[in-house]
This record gives structure tokens, sequence and C-alpha cells, in this order.
């Protein structure tokens, strides 16, 4: 597949649906470097997830029967969100462990929500059950060329704001959003994939050189908790040697902190991923290297303001 055009299209048909999310150089956080940050939990629906969402539906024909998702939280409300904005009606199905803030953030936006007992692989697998059953589009959260090359749009639009950097840190949960940063930078940047150690589907699938289930736990878990890495996004990073570590939730919690006290960044667990990698070491970048982190959601539970 053409990623670069791909992913070109997907920007140019979503532009007038998403937020173009800032970008900040930022010194701090223990380090003894600067980092540049992209906002993306300042994206519509606080996750970058609406970006492959409105480019599955921008792209294909949908059904009368409208729209199925299975999600942790965050896709199922960038799918609702976008649904609701170009008129199509959406079932989404989550997990318990979604929880309340995540739910009631899909439920706002009008779709059918359908929440189920387990992870989500549970929810994944009821929604397949109903696109079967009623012809429904099925939207992946992560493995679907549309859903990847959409995220892609997060990095080319990084790319047109100036990003500087030789490497770029990226929480993984199924990766879509990794994958999208592989397909675009085709190896002209270096790509630091992130993931707790409770949670680690694409760290397991490279030890073992093929996609395997893992366990789903910890802090993080319903947004970074999917059970097998995505087949897309494991081609991509064997094929570009992708550099994989994991953390743990005590780090994960400590860089959730560390952006609310130092900057006034209110991020949810998976969102303090990427920048957890560095303050705890896991990733340590060259003398001179210069570092990009993605900050990726921003739906916290329980919602501080509610």
């Amino acid at each position: 597949m053409d990623w670069t055009t791909e992913i070109k299209a997907a920007t140019a048909r979503t532009s007038d649906h998403v937020q173009r999310t800032p970008v900040m150089q930022s010194r701090g956080f223990g380090l003894s470097y600067p980092i540049e940050m992209k906002l993306e939990q300042l994206q519509h629906t606080g996750s970058f997830k609406a970006r492959g969402a409105f480019n599955t539906l921008l792209s294909q024909d949908v059904p009368t029967a409208g729209l199925v998702a299975a999600s942790g939280g965050n896709h199922g409300a960038a799918v609702a969100y976008a649904a609701h904005c170009l008129g199509h009606k959406a079932r989404i199905y989550v997990p318990e462990m979604a929880g309340p803030a995540k739910i009631a953030l899909i439920r706002d936006a009008g779709a059918d929500l359908q929440v189920v007992p387990g992870a989500y692989a549970n929810a994944l697998e009821q929604a397949q059950t109903y696109e079967r059953e009623t012809g429904a589009m099925q939207v992946h959260a992560y493995d679907a060329p549309g859903t990847v090359a959409g995220q892609g749009s997060c990095f080319a639009e990084w790319q047109d704001q100036g990003l500087a950097a030789d490497t770029v840190i990226i929480a993984v949960g199924g990766g879509g959003l990794v994958a999208g940063a592989l397909a675009w930078f085709g190896g002209s940047r270096k790509v630091v994939a992130v993931e707790p150690e409770t949670s680690c589907a694409l760290h397991a699938a490279l030890k073992a050189d093929a996609p395997v289930d893992v366990e789903v736990s910890g802090v993080a878990a319903n947004a970074l908790g999917a059970r097998r890495i995505g087949s897309i996004c494991f081609d991509l990073a064997r094929q570009q040697d992708v550099a994989s570590v994991t953390v743990t939730d005590a780090a994960i919690t400590a860089a959730q902190t560390a952006l609310w006290r130092e900057r006034r960044l209110l991020v949810e667990p998976a969102g303090a991923t990427a920048l957890a990698a560095l303050m705890s070491g896991a990733y340590r970048p060259a003398p001179g290297e210069k570092v990009a982190v993605l900050l990726c959601g921003g739906n916290i539970a329980p919602d501080p303001l509610a």
C-alpha cells in the first residue's frame, strides 16, 4: 500500500472535521533535555481517535444499517461523534472497564451504547456479531487501513507544524496510532513504541515474531488494553525494526501527575504513557538526540469537573 498517498488523502479529507492540535516545546519533568509535545488530547472527544473515525466514514459508503464499533472508550466516543456530525446511526460496544467518564462521553454523542462484561476483546466479539446480523459497517479501532491512514494524518500535520525531532515517542494499545506514525515517516524518523508492562501486545508480538494474545490490566487498560496487536501495526513495526519499551503503572501515574503539576496538562494514563518512558529511563535518548512525545488522550476518570 502507498501509505504516503493514503495519509495525504486522509489529511485533506478530514481537515474540515478535526482539530489542528497545538504543539509545544517544554523543559522539565526531571529531564536534562527539552522535548516537543503534540497535544492530541485536545482533539474532538479528547483523543486522536477522531481522525481515524472521520477518515473511515468519509472514505466509504455507509450502509442504511449504520455503523458499529467496539472500543475501550476513546474510539467509541470518536465514532459516535463522527457519526452524529455526518448523520449516521451508530451502535457502540464497550467493556465495563471503559469507566464512567468514557461511557458518558459516548452516550452524550447520541450513539446506541451497549456496555458488556469483560475487556475490549469481549466488546469486539459482540460488535462483530451485530455486524453479521445487521449489515452495519464495522469501524475497527486500530486494524483497518482507513483507521491507520486517519491516525497517520496526525503526524503529517505535526510535520507541517515544523516537527524537528529525530525520535517520536508514542503510546501503543492496538497499534493504530503508532502504525500511522510508521506509515507516514517510513523510517525517516525513529519511532519508539511505549506500552504498560501489564498491557503490551506489540512488545510480546515482536518478541514472539508473531501477534500473540496477552493478558490486559493496569491503570491504562481502558485505552491501551488490546489483547492482540493489529496486523497492520505488527507488519510495519517489524519492517522498520521499531524500538519497543514498557513502563510500569507507577511510571505512568508519575508522568500523568507531572504533566498536571508542571504544565497544567490534564491527560488520562494512556496520554502520559509516552512521557513515562522518558521520565522512568525506559527510553534514554542519545546525546544530542531531539525527542518528541505525543500526548494521545485526555479522558480522565472520574471527570474532575463532573
